[in-house]
Protein backbone atom coordinates (compact mmCIF):
# COMPACT_ATOMS: atom_id res chain seq x y z
CA UNK A 1 0.00 0.00 0.00
CA UNK A 2 0.92 3.24 -0.83
CA UNK A 3 2.47 5.50 1.69
CA UNK A 4 0.66 8.43 1.25
CA UNK A 5 -2.97 6.46 1.60
CA UNK A 6 -1.58 4.73 5.18
CA UNK A 7 -1.29 8.63 6.21
CA UNK A 8 -5.09 9.80 4.53
CA UNK A 9 -6.59 6.93 6.41
CA UNK A 10 -5.15 7.43 9.37
CA UNK A 11 -5.84 10.83 9.19
CA UNK A 12 -9.22 10.15 8.21
CA UNK A 13 -9.62 7.97 11.08
CA UNK A 14 -8.71 10.61 13.80
CA UNK A 15 -10.48 13.39 12.62
CA UNK A 16 -13.89 10.89 12.61
CA UNK A 17 -12.79 10.27 16.40
CA UNK A 18 -12.23 13.71 17.27
CA UNK A 19 -15.75 14.60 15.77
CA UNK A 20 -17.53 11.95 17.16
CA UNK A 21 -16.38 12.52 20.96
CA UNK A 22 -17.39 16.09 20.35
CA UNK A 23 -20.75 15.34 19.27
CA UNK A 24 -21.17 13.45 22.62
CA UNK A 25 -19.99 15.83 24.21
CA UNK A 26 -21.92 18.28 22.96
CA UNK A 27 -25.57 16.40 23.11
CA UNK A 28 -24.34 15.31 26.84
CA UNK A 29 -24.22 19.30 27.68
CA UNK A 30 -27.23 19.51 26.39
CA UNK A 31 -29.02 16.97 28.59
CA UNK A 32 -26.77 17.77 31.41
CA UNK A 33 -27.83 22.15 30.80
CA UNK A 34 -31.72 21.09 31.24
CA UNK A 35 -31.47 18.09 33.88
CA UNK A 36 -29.75 21.02 36.58
CA UNK A 37 -32.20 23.74 34.96
CA UNK A 38 -34.92 21.82 35.77
CA UNK A 39 -33.35 20.72 39.43
CA UNK A 40 -32.93 24.24 40.00
CA UNK A 41 -36.31 25.32 39.32
CA UNK A 42 -37.68 22.94 41.39
CA UNK A 43 -35.45 24.16 44.33
CA UNK A 44 -36.19 27.89 44.55
CA UNK A 45 -39.78 26.45 44.53
CA UNK A 46 -39.85 24.46 47.13
CA UNK A 47 -37.73 26.98 49.37
CA UNK A 48 -40.15 29.97 48.12
CA UNK A 49 -36.58 32.12 47.84
CA UNK A 50 -33.39 33.42 45.43
CA UNK A 51 -31.42 33.25 48.05
CA UNK A 52 -28.95 29.91 48.17
CA UNK A 53 -28.46 28.25 51.20
CA UNK A 54 -27.03 25.03 52.15
CA UNK A 55 -30.81 23.36 51.79
CA UNK A 56 -31.07 24.77 48.66
CA UNK A 57 -27.67 22.96 47.25
CA UNK A 58 -29.34 19.75 49.46
CA UNK A 59 -32.62 19.90 47.45
CA UNK A 60 -31.13 21.02 44.12
CA UNK A 61 -29.28 17.90 44.45
CA UNK A 62 -32.22 15.75 45.66
CA UNK A 63 -34.06 16.92 42.02
CA UNK A 64 -31.36 15.74 39.97
CA UNK A 65 -32.24 12.87 37.49
CA UNK A 66 -28.67 12.43 36.46
CA UNK A 67 -27.08 10.37 38.86
CA UNK A 68 -23.16 11.13 37.97
CA UNK A 69 -24.31 15.11 38.60
CA UNK A 70 -25.25 14.58 42.12
CA UNK A 71 -22.29 15.97 44.02
CA UNK A 72 -20.77 17.39 41.35
CA UNK A 73 -22.93 20.31 40.19
CA UNK A 74 -22.74 23.10 41.99
CA UNK A 75 -24.52 26.50 42.24
CA UNK A 76 -23.30 29.71 41.44
CA UNK A 77 -24.40 33.42 41.86
CA UNK A 78 -24.93 35.28 38.74
CA UNK A 79 -24.00 38.93 38.79
CA UNK A 80 -24.80 39.63 35.43
CA UNK A 81 -28.11 38.80 36.13
CA UNK A 82 -29.41 40.35 39.49
CA UNK A 83 -27.47 37.67 41.40
CA UNK A 84 -29.74 35.19 40.56
CA UNK A 85 -28.80 31.12 41.16
CA UNK A 86 -27.19 29.35 38.33
CA UNK A 87 -26.08 25.96 38.04
CA UNK A 88 -22.59 25.24 37.22
CA UNK A 89 -20.98 21.61 36.22
CA UNK A 90 -17.05 21.32 35.14
CA UNK A 91 -16.01 19.96 31.67
CA UNK A 92 -14.53 17.13 32.63
CA UNK A 93 -18.04 15.72 34.27
CA UNK A 94 -19.63 16.18 31.22
CA UNK A 95 -17.18 14.65 29.31
CA UNK A 96 -17.31 11.43 31.85
CA UNK A 97 -21.06 11.17 31.19
CA UNK A 98 -21.01 11.37 27.31
CA UNK A 99 -20.41 7.94 25.83
CA UNK A 100 -16.82 8.34 24.04
CA UNK A 101 -16.69 4.36 23.41
CA UNK A 102 -17.71 4.81 19.62
CA UNK A 103 -14.85 7.90 19.79
CA UNK A 104 -12.14 5.55 21.59
CA UNK A 105 -12.78 2.79 19.06
CA UNK A 106 -12.15 4.62 15.85
CA UNK A 107 -9.05 6.25 18.05
CA UNK A 108 -7.75 3.11 18.93
CA UNK A 109 -8.48 2.16 15.01
CA UNK A 110 -6.14 5.42 14.05
CA UNK A 111 -3.41 4.38 16.45
CA UNK A 112 -3.35 0.75 15.30
CA UNK A 113 -3.50 1.93 11.82
CA UNK A 114 -0.41 4.54 12.25
CA UNK A 115 1.76 2.15 13.92
CA UNK A 116 1.07 -0.25 11.34
CA UNK A 117 2.16 2.28 8.70
CA UNK A 118 5.40 2.92 10.58
CA UNK A 119 5.83 -0.58 10.73
CA UNK A 120 5.44 -0.60 6.88
CA UNK A 121 7.89 2.46 6.44
CA UNK A 122 10.75 0.70 8.54
CA UNK A 123 10.24 -2.45 7.03
CA UNK A 124 10.55 -0.38 3.24
CA UNK A 125 13.48 1.33 4.73
CA UNK A 126 15.00 -1.64 5.47
CA UNK A 127 14.53 -3.36 2.24
CA UNK A 128 15.53 -0.22 0.47
CA UNK A 129 12.90 0.35 -1.56
CA UNK A 130 12.63 2.87 -4.35
CA UNK A 131 9.10 3.37 -5.51
CA UNK A 132 7.95 -0.26 -4.17
CA UNK A 133 10.64 -2.18 -5.46
CA UNK A 134 14.32 -3.60 -4.32
CA UNK A 135 17.39 -4.67 -5.93
CA UNK A 136 18.90 -7.60 -3.92
CA UNK A 137 20.85 -10.54 -4.99
CA UNK A 138 20.68 -9.41 -8.65
CA UNK A 139 16.80 -9.78 -9.28
CA UNK A 140 13.89 -7.32 -8.25
CA UNK A 141 11.52 -7.84 -5.78
CA UNK A 142 8.13 -5.81 -4.43
CA UNK A 143 7.53 -4.44 -1.68
CA UNK A 144 5.75 -8.10 -0.82
CA UNK A 145 9.20 -9.27 -1.02
CA UNK A 146 8.08 -11.35 -4.57
CA UNK A 147 10.76 -11.68 -7.46
CA UNK A 148 9.39 -9.68 -9.97
CA UNK A 149 9.42 -11.79 -13.27
CA UNK A 150 11.97 -9.82 -15.71
CA UNK A 151 13.73 -11.15 -19.19
CA UNK A 152 17.06 -11.58 -19.54
CA UNK A 153 17.33 -8.02 -21.57
CA UNK A 154 14.39 -6.21 -18.93
CA UNK A 155 16.38 -7.14 -16.07
CA UNK A 156 19.67 -5.24 -17.56
CA UNK A 157 17.75 -2.52 -18.36
CA UNK A 158 16.63 -2.35 -15.15
CA UNK A 159 19.39 -2.73 -13.74
CA UNK A 160 21.00 0.26 -15.56
CA UNK A 161 17.88 2.60 -14.71
CA UNK A 162 18.22 1.37 -11.12
CA UNK A 163 22.09 2.09 -10.81
CA UNK A 164 22.19 5.23 -12.46
CA UNK A 165 22.40 8.25 -9.27
CA UNK A 166 19.67 9.88 -11.07
CA UNK A 167 17.72 6.56 -12.37
CA UNK A 168 17.92 8.28 -15.54
CA UNK A 169 19.37 7.40 -19.02
CA UNK A 170 19.61 8.48 -22.62
CA UNK A 171 18.69 6.32 -24.95
CA UNK A 172 22.56 6.11 -26.82
CA UNK A 173 23.55 4.89 -23.48
CA UNK A 174 20.90 2.49 -22.98
CA UNK A 175 21.40 1.02 -26.87
CA UNK A 176 25.44 0.93 -26.86
CA UNK A 177 24.99 -1.28 -23.48
CA UNK A 178 22.37 -3.62 -24.86
CA UNK A 179 23.11 -4.20 -28.65
CA UNK A 180 26.69 -2.55 -29.01
CA UNK A 181 26.92 -3.98 -32.61
CA UNK A 182 23.99 -2.70 -34.01
CA UNK A 183 23.75 0.71 -36.32
CA UNK A 184 20.16 1.12 -35.15
CA UNK A 185 18.28 -0.44 -31.98
CA UNK A 186 15.57 2.17 -31.62
CA UNK A 187 12.68 -0.10 -32.56
CA UNK A 188 14.16 -2.65 -30.13
CA UNK A 189 14.54 -0.40 -27.85
CA UNK A 190 10.88 1.03 -28.26
CA UNK A 191 9.39 -2.83 -28.03
CA UNK A 192 11.19 -3.26 -24.86
CA UNK A 193 10.40 -0.15 -22.90
CA UNK A 194 6.68 -0.74 -24.17
CA UNK A 195 6.86 -4.94 -22.76
CA UNK A 196 8.76 -3.81 -19.69
CA UNK A 197 6.08 -0.75 -18.72
CA UNK A 198 3.25 -2.73 -17.50
CA UNK A 199 5.65 -4.86 -15.34
CA UNK A 200 6.87 -2.23 -13.56
CA UNK A 201 3.66 -0.64 -12.99
CA UNK A 202 1.88 -3.78 -11.93
CA UNK A 203 4.62 -4.25 -9.59
CA UNK A 204 5.23 -1.16 -8.08
CA UNK A 205 4.89 2.32 -7.40
CA UNK A 206 7.14 3.29 -10.58
CA UNK A 207 7.08 4.12 -13.99
CA UNK A 208 9.05 4.52 -17.38
CA UNK A 209 9.17 8.19 -18.81
CA UNK A 210 10.35 8.79 -22.17
CA UNK A 211 11.34 12.39 -22.72
CA UNK A 212 10.64 12.56 -26.66
CA UNK A 213 12.81 9.39 -26.97
CA UNK A 214 15.93 10.75 -26.30
CA UNK A 215 16.43 9.44 -22.77
CA UNK A 216 14.39 6.87 -20.50
CA UNK A 217 14.03 7.64 -16.85
CA UNK A 218 12.26 5.44 -13.76
CA UNK A 219 10.69 7.44 -11.70
CA UNK A 220 7.65 7.11 -8.48
CA UNK A 221 3.97 7.67 -9.83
Amino acid sequence: MKQRYVGVVFLALTIASGMMSLNSYKATEVLVTADMNQALAKALEEQQSDVISADTIQVFNNHLQIEGLRGNAVLAVDTMKGFRPRPQVSTATILSLSDQRPSMILWSMALLWGLFGLYQHRRLSVLGLYGGLALQEGRFVNAKGSEVKLTPMQQQLMEMLWQSPSHQLSKAEICDALWPKKPDASETLYTLIRRLKPIIEEQSDLKIESDRGKSYSLKIR
